[in-house]
């Protein structure tokens, strides 16, 4: 950031000083620059002094000065020096003749003490001079303030004394800057006023302390005591220098000081010594310091208190007045009422911008003035710094006298304040870029949950760090809810974490922004424990292990096995596990005793799972060698009807014992009957079956693909891994030895869940439900279907939810619960003893949506001989799907043939049908219409006969013509009269009794009204006017009052009757022409002949003669009084011919004291407040009034709840009375309104009931 532009350091090494001179005399003032040969020009009240007689300027190097030779009274002026950008002002005052002998001194002292006190003057012009402690004859300043100069950013204190050993009252002292700026009104951060009182000299002590100069602090000030009759005051002036860096000399901090009389400072040189009664000074750096310190510009910014009061409400004046350190209330409002009245017309600019404007962020805007001068250049300013042009950003456009500032494409950067320059005026305007609303750009999912588990919502919107609010069923959800509901923000998500849901969490939640909203329901259900795999039974061989297995989905839930009803202990051969979900039963070395019915039972589920052992006893028995092979299905519990169920996917393992010597060949078959392959080797001695697997009447290999059959000793184990439907049939196993053959048929069935139902229809729709309808699957996996479980999602989610969970056993099913308005698709499982199939295909989208309740309040608006007039309301309900539009339809009494009053629909709440019988009895209806379809018919009451009415006429006169219209000259009159009557009257207007010019009045009639229109009024059309409305031999009339009113003339004949102390008596006669309205008051004003400043002496004065007190003596005034009425002060004053001259008494009056009364008084009110009942919608006031001082502080509650910062209500309070303003109250505002007064002598209180009621 580059450093701020140091300002530039003063060309003047030593500057001139004011002065004072006796008439007739010579004065000279001196200044040195810094560099020498520098050109110096001398002024006299900002014109060029040239060298002559009177005026002798010299250069000599780097010192330069001028003589001013036979001073005179004219001399009395403003001088200034010049050198490069360098300027030094000073004065000289002359005094009369018989002063000489008091400003010889004067003079001499400035000429020599100039040069060694010009560096402390600079520091500390308040200390600069010794105080004038001459008391005049009449003054009352013991020491008046002496005119200073001091460096910006440093700090300066004027002091004036008073005494009061003669004075009868304490005396008071205003502060002035120029001739009328009181700065009493401007204490606050720059300027402090302080007052101090010394019992034991009796004198009063007025400090004014300016801190952090700045250069406009320049200028003459004035200072004003008075105490009941006596007055005093006395001018001075302020100079504020630059800030200059200067060489700092360390050694001059190394000086002693010393005091001397009058209690100042004397430096004197490190070794010197001072006067031989006093001892040496200490060390003083304070000097240095103050250098250091002036170095240093306040880089604040300057706050115009004004500013900010022009600006503000009334309301806000006693705060803004405490916050800047205002204490002359009374001063402050006078002096803002003026700077309100002065307040001029702009020369430069024809039309200025609106205070403020407002654009859509991304949108274009223009700010567009109007200059006097179609040539004048103007500058932009955005927030202080002028505007550039830069690529397509700003444009500036000049056509005519407007000029265009175009700023396109708005972002927040442009939002600031805005001005538009021309010379020396300036106009201002703000521009606010309103953000796009926010929207939501991820809706929220539906959400299903067992109850216990954690639950999220998430959302995405379009800004980041937007705020959004959630609710449950309509209700918000607060931070004060966080043990149940967490929020959590992230970038542009916002999540609602639900931590335990419980049956309770049930309903539906939404989402608001500024933007938009999106809702999602969420369903809690219990949880119910699904068994994953059941336990098998098994059939082992002695010494084996029977291993019994199943899972369940809780991995906590517990359980206990039974053998036979009896509870299984675990020991060295049972082991009993339960890792996660999975249970275990392991038995080892099974036994004969082993064998039985085995049960699993989970702890607090009424179910169980159950399987059974079969213990396989192999019985060794000798055979004789040609034994013929046998199959041994019964001893593993299968006959040759039993059919054996697999399940798809899982494995099927078949076990056949069989028996034969030598070994038999093992050949299993489906479909086909197998061949007979012989054995490997039938001279073999050991005993070793041999297996093939034929199918279709092909043999497979043992390893071939996931079918293979493996040969025991003692059986046959056939085995299909992850069993198809193909699979499927009657399996034939056939052995066969040297001694014969053995065949058995083993029945495989394959089960499978049932394949996807077909995609389901929608058969109707309602506000919040449907019903889905299906046809079963075309397979049902070989099992019956238990059931069907339907699953919805809105259409844009991609999260289902499952609308039931225990199977729905019909084909049709009503879905309830869903959102107005939102799509949704709808899909379909079917279940079986095995499981549920895939989905089937999503159904058409489909929006829940009804059609909106009926029109209501169908009336007849008008009816002529073939046309009638309807109106209606609209529905009371329209829904998500909106209204299309209404129909309208009518029939003949007596018959049901309804026909259409026209094609389509009508978007209005009116209709005029034409075209009907006259004389039939019809009739009418209407439907309102939507996506859903068309709604209950509106109908009317009775049937109307069609034939039109006759109509007395009759005017309607509004409530504020009822009185006289009063517009000013130049104003547009538009006057709007509404009758009624049919057929169609006659509209007659008259003015005075005749026929009005149309050439200055314009009338236009309609069926229903007629307008009076006047685009620029005057004085002449001021009377009264007459309307007839007339139908055949009927008439109605009605009468208005026109008045237009001017400014008054100028007041007559203005004297001045009398002069007496400080007071003139004044009269005048009231001005000829008043205006066409009543005189409302006059101002009169007086100014002093020196000046010719004109100052308000009375405002909005009632009467005709007045005196004019508290003038200065010694000055010469002169009058003038202006007429006022409504329309503000006449043109012209008129203005007193002589003048009055206040005359200096020398008789001092001392008035009696009285004793102050006592006006405190505990609050009181002296009118209570009274109930009310008022309609919905308009605004109502409550009022009291109250009597107290201090003056109460009154506090306004409703239902006891404080309201004062409630926006909805805006309090006054005027000459004791108290208003409460209530804006469009309603229903809700109902209550008890009490208003409450409290000081520091005690309280009252009054309350009332306000009933608001709805309008009909």
């Amino acid at each position: 950031m580059p450093e701020p532009a140091k300002k530039a350091a003063s060309a003047f090494t030593k500057k001139p000083k004011s002065s004072e001179a006796v008439a007739g005399g010579t004065v000279v003032f001196e200044a040195e620059t810094e560099k020498k040969d520098t050109k110096v020009k001398w002024q006299r009240d900002s014109a060029d002094i040239v060298a002559s007689e009177k005026y002798l300027i010299t250069a000599d190097g780097n010192k330069h000065s001028l003589t001013i030779n036979s001073i005179s009274k004219e001399d009395d002026v403003v001088y200034s020096v010049i050198a490069g950008s360098s300027k030094v002002k000073f004065e000289l005052k002359v005094k009369e003749q018989q002063e000489k002998t008091e400003n010889a001194a004067a003079s001499s002292s400035a000429s020599s003490e100039g040069q060694p006190q010009a560096s402390h003057e600079q520091e500390a012009p308040a200390e600069s001079q010794q105080p004038d402690t001459r008391q005049d004859l009449t003054g009352l300043f013991l020491e008046k303030p002496q005119s200073g100069e001091v460096t910006m950013g440093a700090n300066i204190t004027f002091i004036a004394k008073v005494g009061s050993a003669n004075l009868i009252k304490k005396p008071a002292v205003k502060w002035f800057k120029g001739k009328w700026m009181d700065l009493a009104s401007k204490a606050g951060k720059h300027l402090q006023l302080k007052e101090l009182y010394d019992r034991n000299t009796k004198v009063y002590t007025f400090e004014m302390q300016i801190i952090g100069a700045k250069a406009n602090y320049s200028g003459a000030y004035r200072c004003e005591v008075s105490s009941k009759d006596k007055f005093d005051s006395c001018n001075f002036d302020l100079i504020v220098h630059e800030a200059r860096v200067e060489e700092i000399d360390i050694r001059a901090a190394f000086r002693r000081t010393s005091l001397i009389p009058g209690g100042k400072r004397k430096s004197t040189a490190g070794g010197s010594s001072c006067d031989g009664g006093e001892e040496a000074g200490e060390l003083d750096f304070s000097a240095l310091l103050r250098k250091r310190e002036a170095t240093q510009v306040s880089n604040e910014p300057e706050v115009d208190v004004w500013d900010i009061l022009k600006k503000a409400p009334a309301s806000e004046y006693e705060k803004i007045a405490f916050q800047y350190g205002i204490t002359d209330l009374r001063g402050m409002l006078k002096r803002l009422k003026r700077m309100k009245k002065e307040e001029k017309k702009s020369e430069a600019f024809l039309k200025k911008p609106d205070p403020a404007y407002q654009v859509d962020k991304g949108h274009k805007m223009k700010i567009v003035v109007e200059v006097a001068d179609p040539d004048a250049e103007v500058k932009w300013l955005k927030n202080g710094q002028e505007i550039k042009i830069s690529g397509s950003k700003y444009i500036f456009e000049n056509v005519g006298n407007k000029r265009i500032l175009t700023i396109n494409n708005c972002s927040l950067a442009d939002d600031a304040a805005y001005q538009c320059v021309i010379g020396e005026e300036k106009c201002f305007t703000e521009l606010f870029v309103k953000e796009p609303p926010v929207l939501i750009v991820q809706s929220l999912e539906d959400q299903m949950a067992m109850k216990g588990e954690r639950v999220e919502f998430e959302c995405e919107v379009s800004e980041e760090g937007a705020l959004v609010k959630w609710e449950k069923d309509g209700v918000e959800l607060t931070r004060e809810e966080t043990f149940k509901y967490r929020f959590k923000k992230d970038g542009r998500k916002h999540y609602l974490i639900i931590n335990e849901a419980t049956k309770e969490d049930c309903g539906h939640y939404m989402v608001k922004t500024n933007g938009g909203e999106s809702v999602a329901e969420l369903m809690v259900q219990e949880k119910d424990l699904e068994v994953y795999q059941s336990i098998a039974d098994l059939t082992v061989k002695a010494r084996d292990q029977a291993v019994f297995k199943c899972e369940v989905s809780d991995e906590n839930v517990k359980g206990i096995w039974y053998k036979n009803g009896m509870e299984v202990k675990a020991s060295d051969r049972v082991h009993i596990t339960h890792i996660g979900r999975n249970h275990k039963l392991t038995i080892d070395d099974v036994k004969p005793e082993d064998e039985g019915d085995y049960t699993f039972v989970p702890e607090g589920y009424a179910f169980n799972l159950s399987a059974k052992l079969n213990f396989l006893e192999v019985k060794i028995d000798y055979v004789p060698r040609q034994d013929p092979p046998k199959i041994h299905l019964d001893c593993v519990g299968h006959t040759p009807e039993t059919t054996i169920i697999v399940v798809a996917g899982n494995k099927l393992r078949l076990d056949v014992p069989i028996t034969g010597d030598p070994a038999p060949t093992v050949v299993w078959t489906k479909a086909d009957k197998g061949k007979t392959r012989p054995p490997k080797s039938e001279e073999s001695s050991d005993m070793e079956f041999s297996a093939d697997l034929m199918k279709d009447g092909k043999v497979i290999s043992d390893t071939d693909g996931r079918v293979h059959v493996e040969t025991l000793k003692d059986h046959c184990v056939f085995t299909i891994e992850g069993a198809e439907r193909e699979d499927e049939g009657v399996y034939t196993v056939v052995v066969k030895n040297p001694a014969g053959e053995d065949t058995a048929d083993i029945t495989v069935k394959v089960v499978d869940v049932p394949d996807p139902p077909q995609a389901p229809k929608i058969v109707s729709l309602g506000e919040d439900w449907c019903n889905v309808q299906w046809e079963p699957p075309a397979f049902n996996g070989g099992q019956p279907i238990l059931g069907y479980v339907l699953e919805r999602k809105k259409k844009k989610s991609y999260r289902w939810m499952r609308l039931n969970f225990d199977p729905h056993k019909g084909l049709t099913y009503e879905a309830k619960r869903m959102i107005e308005g939102m799509a949704y698709e709808m899909r379909i499982y079917a279940v079986n003893a095995i499981g549920m199939s895939r989905p089937s295909a999503p159904s058409q989208p489909f929006v829940p949506i009804a059609p909106t309740s009926e029109p209501h309040c169908l009336t007849v608006d008008d009816i002529t001989d073939t046309s009638i007039s309807l109106k209606w309301r609209p529905p009371e309900r329209v829904g998500a799907a909106g209204l299309d539009g209404y129909t309208v339809e009518y029939c003949k009494e007596g018959t049901d043939e309804w026909v259409p009053a026209f094609e389509g629909l009508t978007e209005r709440t009116s209709v005029n049908i034409k075209n009907l019988p006259t004389g039939e009895r019809m009739q009418f209806r209407v439907r309102a219409v939507n996506v859903a379809g068309a709604s209950a018919p509106a109908t009317l009451t009775q049937p109307v006969t069609i034939r039109e009415i006759m109509q007395r006429p009759k005017i309607w006169i509004p409530r504020n013509l009822r009185q006289t219209v009063i517009k000013r000259v130049g104003e547009t009159i538009n006057i709007v009269l509404p009758f009624q009557g049919k057929p169609r009257p006659k509209v007659t207007w008259t003015k005075d009794g005749e026929a009005l010019d149309p050439k200055q009045v314009g009338v236009r009639n309609s069926d229903f009204d007629t307008i009076l229109f006047i685009r620029r009024s005057e004085r002449k059309d001021s009377g009264k006017y007459d309307v007839a409305v007339q139908i055949e031999n009927m008439e109605d009339k009605a009468s208005l009052h026109i008045q237009v009113v001017d400014k008054p003339g100028p007041p007559q004949n203005l004297k001045i009757t009398d002069v007496w102390g400080f007071n003139v008596a004044l009269e005048w006669k009231p001005p000829k022409d008043n205006g066409n309205c009543e005189i409302t008051g006059y101002t009169i004003q007086k100014a002093d002949k020196k000046t010719m400043e004109w100052f308000n002496v009375y405002e909005h004065y009632r009467r005709t003669n007045c005196v004019a007190s508290d003038l200065i003596m010694g000055n010469e005034y002169i009058f003038r009084v202006f007429a006022v009425n409504m329309c503000g002060l006449s043109e012209e004053p008129c203005t007193s011919k002589d003048s009055a001259y206040i005359q200096k008494t020398g008789i001092v009056y001392k008035p009696p004291t009285y004793k102050e009364h006592d006006f405190s008084e505990a609050p009181k009110f002296t009118h209570p407040l009274v109930n009310r009942s008022v309609i919905s919608g308009y605004n109502a006031t409550l009022s009291c009034a109250l009597r107290g001082w201090p003056k109460p502080k009154v506090v306004w509650y409703k239902n006891k709840m404080d309201i004062s910062n409630e926006p909805k209500y805006r309090m006054f309070s005027k000459q004791g009375v108290l208003t409460l303003e209530i804006r469009k109250p309603c229903p809700f505002d109902g209550g008890t309104y009490t208003c409450k007064a409290i000081n520091d002598l005690g309280e009252a209180e009054v309350e009332c009931r306000l009933e608001v009621r709805v309008r009909l």
